[in-house]
């Protein structure tokens, strides 16, 4: 079991604490974490890229109009999925930050409970986000930050969609260019590992090909991109649960509420 790190910890934020208590999660309760992540995350991911796509390939153009209700119905059911994993690992991530360890079945519980007003909350982050990079970049890129951690806030306060917008502003305030830094940290590791594994998949010929009018993708290739995205889905999402830990401690103090009482 972990140690319990946040009363330990003194009141002062830092990127170095957030890497430590996301790969503290990460190695400490790896069949909640990697498990959820393969699931719901990275499983779905690949099934859906090499159903959709063989479809698409294969689509004419009386079949146009199935093949984009197909797509949209998938996109639906994958956000669904996505979110269920964002609520998880933050359950997984306050147990771990209290000392204790989520089951499975705890952190799916807490992800199927929040999913739906997770995906509220990621309608209307993206689309705030996106109409900031309309503005010359610079508004979207803030606020990204200043919401940075509004998923894991309205997990863990179940404080409604909008308050937790207003609790992430609150909580990023004065720290906003170390996540800056963190989030882009982040980024970049997910590019160098996205590069790595596409140099071996061109190297050894495992790209997917078109046979005969259809998309066709190798068992390879199909795992090793299930288990590149496992692991970014996990380190990704762990990592931001983490951020909240950190910037509530940071703000607030340690976690009064147990988790028994959060999640009841």
């Amino acid at each position: 079991m972990a140690t319990h790190a946040i009363s330990g910890e003194e009141r002062s934020f830092s990127i170095g604490t957030v890497l430590s208590r996301t790969f503290g999660t990460l190695g400490n309760n790896p069949i909640a974490t990697f498990g959820i992540a393969f699931l719901f995350g990275a499983l779905p991911q690949a099934l859906y890229s090499y159903f959709i796509g063989s479809t698409l390939t294969m689509a004419d153009r009386q079949s146009t109009f199935g093949v984009i209700a197909v797509s949209i119905a998938s996109g639906v059911i994958y956000m669904l999925l996505s979110m269920l994993v964002q609520g998880a690992l933050v359950r997984a991530t306050l147990a771990h930050a209290e000392g204790k360890r989520a089951s499975f079945g705890e952190c799916v519980g807490t992800g199927l409970s929040m999913a739906v007003p997770l995906i509220g909350l990621t309608i209307l982050l993206m689309l705030g986000i996106m109409a900031g990079f309309m503005l010359l970049v610079i508004p979207g890129v803030i606020l990204y930050m200043m919401w940075s951690v509004a998923v894991p806030a309205l997990v863990a306060e179940k404080s409604g969609i909008f308050n937790a917008f207003s609790r992430s502003r609150f909580l990023t305030k004065g720290v906003r260019w170390k996540i800056f830094g963190l989030q882009l940290l982040l980024m970049v590791v997910v590019l160098l590992l996205s590069s790595l594994l596409g140099v071996i998949m061109v190297a050894g010929g495992m790209l997917p090909r078109v046979n005969g009018g259809t998309l066709a993708f190798s068992p390879v290739y199909l795992a090793i991109s299930a288990v590149s995205n496992m692991l970014i889905i996990a380190v990704w999402s762990t990592a931001q649960a983490s951020l909240y830990t950190a910037l509530h401690n940071w703000k607030d103090g340690p976690q009064s509420r147990d988790l028994a009482d959060i999640f009841a």
